[in-house]
This record gives structure tokens, sequence and C-alpha cells, in this order.
């Protein structure tokens, strides 16, 4: 696999259209690859973000998340939410590299990725490409940030091992492989997370991955999500303080 971060201008809050930076940043695109977008490009360029002198950090947060568990649980002040289905701290907000504002998660992230693939599909003029918008979340027990998909389009986001065979003819019940979490981590890595200005990447040489050409239907979708009763770490969700 081959990830090769994408340079772009300055990117700031309502000044230019996501089509225009992936046009301007993009020189080249080659069949069988994915292209991955940060979500704060994303939000900024959509406009998705609210003046730091709005409102306070607090109250967007628990506006933003679906479920919330209150920041007076957590050592550090920290909210930690669900939002769009996933686990992730304070809804996905972020100020960093934002120049003065919050920059939430696109309103509609797979309405996002459905639009820059089709874009770039027609644009490059390619019949297998895959598109994914990410950011950079903890992980449980262990420091540090790496990268997730929110949304993607163009293949298939699980790849399912059940029924077949291990080195030894002992039969799989249970292996799935997250290969949209396993390109983002790659491609958020590559991309960095401060000074570098790279909010694009574009990953290559990828024989793993199952192209479509389709955008992602509701129930492919809806297959990607585990209800918190059916997670495999239901024993700590469940118990946790949620507010919805």
């Amino acid at each position: 696999m081959k990830v090769t971060a994408v340079k772009t201008k300055l990117i700031e809050a309502n000044k230019y259209t996501l089509t225009k930076v992936l046009s301007e940043s993009i020189d080249n695109l080659e069949e069988n690859s994915i292209v991955a977008i940060s979500s704060k490009i994303v939000s900024l360029c959509e406009g998705n973000v609210l003046p730091l002198t709005d409102l306070s950090k607090d109250q967007l947060i628990e506006n933003e998340a679906d479920q919330f568990i209150p920041k007076e649980y957590s050592k550090y002040g920290v909210y930690l939410t669900i939002k769009n289905g996933l686990l992730v701290p304070s809804a996905g907000i972020d100020e960093s590299n934002t120049n003065g504002y919050f920059v939430m998660w696109p309103k509609d992230p797979q309405k996002t990725a459905n639009n820059c693939w089709e874009f770039l599909k027609e644009k490059f003029g390619l019949n297998n490409l895959g598109v994914i918008i990410t950011d950079s979340t903890t992980s449980p027990l262990k420091w540090g940030v790496t990268g997730k998909t929110i949304s993607h389009c163009g293949f298939m986001s699980i790849n399912s091992n059940i029924g077949d065979k291990d080195l030894f003819n002992k039969t799989l019940r249970q292996t799935r492989i997250n290969v949209a979490d396993g390109l983002a981590a790659s491609a958020v890595l590559c991309m960095g997370e401060s000074v570098e200005q790279t909010p694009i990447a574009i990953i290559e040489d990828v024989p793993f991955v199952v192209f479509q050409n389709h955008v992602p239907s509701i129930d492919e979708l809806k297959s990607l999500r585990i209800e918190i009763k059916d997670d495999l770490y239901a024993p700590l969700l469940e118990r946790a303080p949620w507010t919805d």
C-alpha cells in the first residue's frame, strides 16, 4: 500500500468549495485508488462552523452529540460522546487550525463522500475509485490518536472472512476486517495533525479493497453499525451514564 499526502492551500471557513479544493490539489488519480479527505476541511468548506464567541464548547457538544457522558465524569473534563453511531470525544468538535471557529463534523458526511466520489470519478474518468472522510480520535487504554472513517463511498467498508479456513483448516466464525478504518489510520498518519497542511491523501496499491460502482445503500450502511446491546463492549457501554 502506498499513501501520499497532498498539500493544499490554507483552508479557512467559507472561503472555498470542496470541489474547488479537490480540483486544485489533486493533479491525477489512477484506477483503484482511495482518496482520503479530512472531515475538518469538509466542514470548513461547507461552513459547518461556529465562531468561538457564539456559544460555549460545552453547550455545543451537548447540542451536537447523539448521546454524551457529562464531562464531570472525566478526569480531564472531556465529554465522551456518541455521534453518528461512533464513540468519539467532544462529538468530533475541534478548534485547532480553524482561525477562530469551532468546527463540527460535516452535516451529512455520507452525502459528502458520495458527492466527492461522483465528482472525482467524472473528472478523472475512472471506473474504480474510493473516497473516505476521516477524523482522528483516541482509542481506549492507549495514548495518542489514530484515523477513523466517518463515511465512505466506492468500495466495501468491511471484508468478511466468516466461513473461510485458517492455516490449520479451522473455520473462521467472527473475523471481519474493517477496511475503511484501516485505510483511514494510514491516511491520517501521513496527513498529520498540526502544521502539515496536507488534509488530503491518495492511497494506492490496495489489492485488499473490493471496489463498488455505486454509492452505499441504506442497508449496507446499517450493516456497519452495532447497537450497544450487541457490542462486544456492551458490559461497559450499557453501564455508562449516558445523557440523550
